[in-house]
């Protein structure tokens, strides 16, 4: 056997030390400038075609979008002066312009603008030059700066004159240089169109385009924002929630989310326009001025697709517009078992159910279920209140309890107050004596409204939020609970009716209210404050004005929480015995307690 000394052995361990060095030399000198050279150029490319993407896009908000403002027109006459396809379905009417290929006429067939009987439907979306404004396009980038694409002035082709739900109508435009777009579009039964974008390169040459979407709409009002929900431009950014009010945007400009995977858009208090892209993009919400209007912008572009000469390439995008359903909203979150259509992260939390989702949420569902089962919310919400009422029954019946001791030991705390009324340090010393003694919390009587405010909160957000209660009727006069009682004391309800102050507006159900809160403040005994008692008494009075401005259907759920607990209280009061003779007996009792002790 040959030692590793042997001079063939050194030879070859020469050839593979020349090799290696051979070998470095040429990546160093060659092969890694060669790459660096590559990497260079297409950051280049690249570059050079998100340029070409932002400009793109900034020409289509700042030029096209607003090439055919026309102020001097009403809306009909927009809609009469262009070619439309129509869409027709239960739940959605309008139609889609052909030139853009634009979504600018959409009414919601189950919703009216007002309780009147030939009240006009809701309309969401309208043409480029009313003072709302408000619409949606898909089209296409070309990242390359050669092909010539669809705009807002392009002319399309269809092939049919209207779309039914669940039916497919197709749009299509050749650019004259052998590329031709297409725009297949179906709407659902509710309120989804699914927008597939197709390009056929038979130019015989490759070229680059990107898929984008827009929804503009004209504002002019509310900037200040509303206090208890959001409403302006929403959407959904990696598993989160992005708001953005109107003010922002004009205080602090544009918002960009690059890489972004989700959906975006623009809320209203009751209505939804969204854009839900297939695939990864970069989204914008954007403010500009534009003939004397505010416009405000929820755009998105997609990556960019190189299509070779004979070939074709296609994106999805979906493009919500209408009413925020919750069972609608849940099932395009859910997305369906084929997966056709997948789910749409968090599309519910475009109802803004607040901080308190957890118990918000829950709490409309209860609701939905009663009023599938009654038909009538205004029956469910009474139903509702009672479960809460179970649900806290045995806090609340300590509570209830310990109020019923307080009265029973009223007159001693009258006397002490009576006796001690110079010192309050002695009469506060003697007062949590004789708490003790009897094992009375003086505190556990706010339990039972500590414990509803959550409650309360989140009921009031339901009925401000959402559709669902919506010129929700109960019985009589009551013909909307998400809207304040609409009878006024002060007209002597109607008969004699004159233009009252907003502070003068008095229903029904506010008194109604504040007179079951006294009878409530009555069952309790007072407090040994004398300054917190007149305080309480006069609570009811100062709720009574509040409560006028309160949506009826949650002054509804507080009357009757008050009933409920007003009767809960008689029956521990009786119980626990509030006659003279009751009394006179458990003092003694506790007496002789006390002198055992």
């Amino acid at each position: 056997m040959k030692n590793f000394n042997e001079p063939d052995y050194q030879r070859i361990t020469l050839t593979i030390f020349i090799a290696a060095i051979v070998l470095l030399s040429w990546q160093a000198l060659y092969e890694w400038p060669r790459r660096q050279h590559l990497a260079q150029a297409v950051a280049v490319q690249s570059q050079r075609a998100e340029a070409i993407k932002e400009k793109k896009v900034e020409e289509i908000k700042a030029k096209e979008i607003d090439a055919d403002f026309n102020p001097n027109l009403t809306r009909a006459q927009r809609l009469e002066n262009t070619t439309r396809v129509l869409i027709k379905s239960d739940k959605l009417h309008g139609s889609i312009d052909l030139k853009g290929a634009r979504f600018d006429d959409l009414t919601l067939a189950k919703y009216k603008v007002t309780l009147d009987k030939d009240s006009p439907e809701v309309i969401l979306l309208s043409p480029n030059g009313d003072n709302e404004a408000y619409f949606a396009q898909a089209g296409w980038v070309a990242t390359d700066g050669k092909t010539k694409v669809p705009d807002g002035k392009t002319i399309w082709k269809s092939d049919k004159a209207s779309i039914k739900a669940n039916e497919i109508s197709t749009l299509s435009w050749d650019n004259g240089a052998g590329v031709t777009f297409i725009l297949s579009i179906a709407v659902d039964n509710d309120y989804m169109f699914n927008i597939t974008q197709r390009v056929e390169n038979n130019s015989g040459s490759e070229i680059s385009v990107a898929p984008y979407g827009y929804i503009n709409r004209s504002h002019n009002e509310g900037l200040q924002g509303n206090v208890v929900m959001h409403e302006g431009p929403l959407g959904v950014v990696e598993g989160a929630i992005i708001e953005v009010p109107y003010k922002t945007l004009n205080e602090k400009g544009n918002k960009t989310y690059e890489n972004a995977n989700g959906w975006l858009g623009i809320t209203d208090k009751y209505w939804l326009t969204a854009l839900v892209p297939d695939s990864q993009f970069k989204g914008t919400f954007s403010h500009y001025t534009k003939n004397g209007q505010e416009r405000y912008q929820a755009d998105y572009v997609g990556s960019t697709q190189t299509i070779n000469a004979g070939s074709s390439h296609e994106s999805k995008m979906r493009l919500f517009a209408g009413a925020k359903e919750i069972n609608v909203l849940d099932r395009y979150a859910d997305g369906d078992s084929s997966g056709a259509n997948p789910p749409i992260p968090l599309f519910d939390r475009a109802v803004d159910f607040g901080v308190l989702y957890f118990l918000t949420k829950p709490l409309f569902l209860m609701l939905n279920l009663f009023y599938a089962m009654i038909g009538n919310f205004g029956l469910a919400i009474m139903m509702v209140t009672i479960v809460v009422k179970l649900c806290m029954f045995p806090l609340a019946s300590k509570s209830y309890k310990a109020m019923a001791k307080m009265r029973i030991l009223q007159p001693e705390m009258v006397k002490l107050r009576e006796k001690y009324h110079d010192d309050h340090i002695a009469l506060n010393k003697e007062m949590m004596a004789l708490y003790k003694l009897h094992r009375v919390n003086p505190a556990s009587g706010c339990l039972p409204l500590l414990i509803q405010m959550p409650v309360f909160f989140a009921l009031y957000k339901v009925l401000y939020v959402t559709i669902e209660m919506r010129h929700a009727p109960f019985f009589g006069w009551l013909r909307d609970l998400s809207a304040p009682d609409s009878s006024n004391i002060f007209t002597l309800f109607g008969l004699y009716p004159w233009e009252t102050p907003h502070l003068l507006h008095l229903g029904i159900l506010p008194i109604l209210y504040c007179i079951t809160m006294i009878i409530q403040q009555r069952q309790q005994p007072a407090p040994p404050d004398p300054v917190q008692a007149k305080m309480m008494k006069i609570m009811p009075f100062a709720l009574l004005f509040l409560f006028a401005s309160f949506p009826a259907g949650l002054v509804v759920y507080w009357i009757w929480s008050n009933i409920l607990s007003i009767m809960q209280q008689e029956i521990i009061t009786l119980r626990h015995g509030t006659h003279r003779s009751q009394r006179e007996k458990q003092n003694a009792l506790d007496k002789a307690a006390a002198k055992k002790s």
